[in-house]
Parts: structure tokens; C-alpha cells; sequence
């Protein structure tokens, strides 16, 4: 790649930055204004006895209430701070020239959090709102990501791809799906009654294959940096597509759940 089209790449990137991280702010302004107060309480188990004795675990209560309205407009919001703040003259030559290296920190800090919270959601959405249960799948969907942070940096500047870091992120991503399939089946078990409905199946399925699209271009970007051909042979075009994927899965599962949970 010439130093003409790095440059051009680059002045493309500053464009789509500015535009989807304001696309991110502009629904979370609006989630915030047009929601109802919708809320799931996050509850925990007190052990009141010696472990295994009868009746030690059944004192439960609330710990707090999530409100889904502020944590969807957080999600939103980490995105656009993340997409907009790269476009700052300091911290935009530290983004760039980190692209140029093949790694986008920034990136990864951001998803630790914000698709952290938005599979807790989806959690929730399935009944898994145990406290224990939902610190959990927060922190191993973090590792997920941080694995795929530790993937870019262990490879830069590697003639050989070293895919370890790929293949344990996706081992830790699988699990939080793993107990919302196992929510959703042991729900649709205990009859018609306590059913998930059907705009959480339709969650369920648009943010897995979200999900692993973000793996996917991770994985075909160094594909094509190991074969040195097609597209994503160019870190930044793999870039781009993570653009269009936050803010694609973001969208689906911010407006899903407005219309599931939050519209009045």
C-alpha cells in the first residue's frame, strides 16, 4: 500500500468515524427522550447457613434495577465517544498511526464494555438476572474481546499469523450464549405460560450472527494479511467493516429492544 492511498484510507476513515459515531449519538439522544422507564431487577442469593444445609439459600433479594433505556443509551454512547474522539487531532495521529501498525486499541477498550453490556441485556431479556450470573457474562464476554486486542498485538510486525489469541476468544464468547440458549430452552420448558417472546428470539438470532460477524472480519482480515491478497489483506478496510458493524449491531439490538420493552 503507497503512502497516497494509506493517506487516502486514512481521510476516508476520519469521514466514516465522524458519521457513525454521530449516527450512535443521535439514538441515544432519542432512546433516552421517546422511552418508558422499563427495568429488570438484578437479583442475588444470601447463604444464611453452612454450605449444603437445608434452607441456606433461599433468602434472595433485589440488589438493584437495571433501566434499559440508560443502559442501551450507554452502549450507544461508549460508541460515539470511541468513534468521535478518534477524529481529535492528538488522539487522531495515535489512532492512525496504530492502524498503520495493524491495531486499533481504542476499538477493543470500547467493546470491552459496550457489547459486555449489551449480551448482559440480552441475558436479561432471557431471565438471567442472578447478580452472580450477570458479573459472569460481563467479565467473559470482556475477555472475549480483549482477546481479540491481544490477537492484533501479538502480530504485529509477525511474518507467521500466531492465531491462539483468536481461537481462546472465541472459546470465551462462546459461553454467555451457551446460558442464554440454556435460559431460553429451560423457559419454553415450564410452559406456555413462560415463554420468551418472540422479538427476544428475534435478538437472540440478529445479535449471534452480529456477534460472530465480528469475528469473522478479524478472521479474514489475517487471512488476507497471511495470503497477502483480496481486500482484507488491507488493515484498514477490515477497519471500515468494524464501523459498519458496531453500528449495525448496536441499531438492531438498541431499537429491538425499544420496540419490545421501551416503547410507551
Amino acid at each position: 500500500m503507497t503512502v497516497t492511498d494509506s493517506f487516502s484510507r486514512l481521510a476516508n476513515l476520519r469521514k466514516w468515524n465522524v458519521g457513525v459515531g454521530t449516527l450512535h449519538l443521535a439514538q441515544a439522544v432519542a432512546i433516552l427522550a421517546i422511552s418508558t422507564s422499563f427495568a429488570i431487577p438484578i437479583a442475588a442469593t444470601v447463604q444464611t447457613g453452612p454450605p449444603g444445609a437445608a434452607g441456606s439459600l433461599t433468602q434472595r433479594s433485589t440488589v438493584f434495577e437495571v433501566r434499559f433505556a440508560w443502559a442501551v443509551a450507554l452502549f450507544l454512547l461508549l460508541a460515539a465517544g470511541d468513534h468521535l474522539l478518534m477524529v481529535m487531532p492528538k488522539v487522531r495521529s495515535w489512532y492512525e498511526a496504530n492502524l498503520l501498525k495493524g491495531v486499533n486499541y481504542a476499538r477493543w477498550a470500547e467493546y470491552s464494555v459496550s457489547a459486555s453490556v449489551m449480551i448482559v441485556l440480552i441475558g436479561l431479556l432471557t431471565g438471567i438476572n442472578d447478580l452472580y450470573a450477570v458479573i459472569g457474562i460481563f467479565g467473559v464476554n470482556a475477555a472475549m474481546i480483549l482477546f481479540g486486542a491481544l490477537m492484533e498485538q501479538v502480530n504485529v510486525d509477525r511474518d507467521k499469523v500466531n492465531w491462539l489469541p483468536f481461537v481462546f476468544g472465541c472459546v470465551a464468547g462462546v459461553v454467555p450464549w451457551i446460558a442464554i440458549v440454556v435460559a431460553v430452552v429451560r423457559s419454553s420448558t415450564n410452559g406456555p405460560t413462560n415463554e420468551v417472546p418472540p422479538f427476544v428470539y428475534a435478538i437472540i438470532v440478529t445479535e449471534f450472527l452480529f456477534f460472530n460477524c465480528f469475528a469473522l472480519n478479524q478472521w479474514l482480515q489475517y487471512r488476507g494479511r497471511a495470503s497477502g491478497t483480496g481486500k482484507f489483506a488491507n488493515y484498514l478496510y477490515g477497519e471500515k467493516v468494524y464501523l459498519v458493524l458496531s453500528l449495525a449491531a448496536k441499531s438492531a439490538l438498541a431499537w429491538q429492544v425499544f420496540g419490545g420493552t421501551l416503547a410507551s
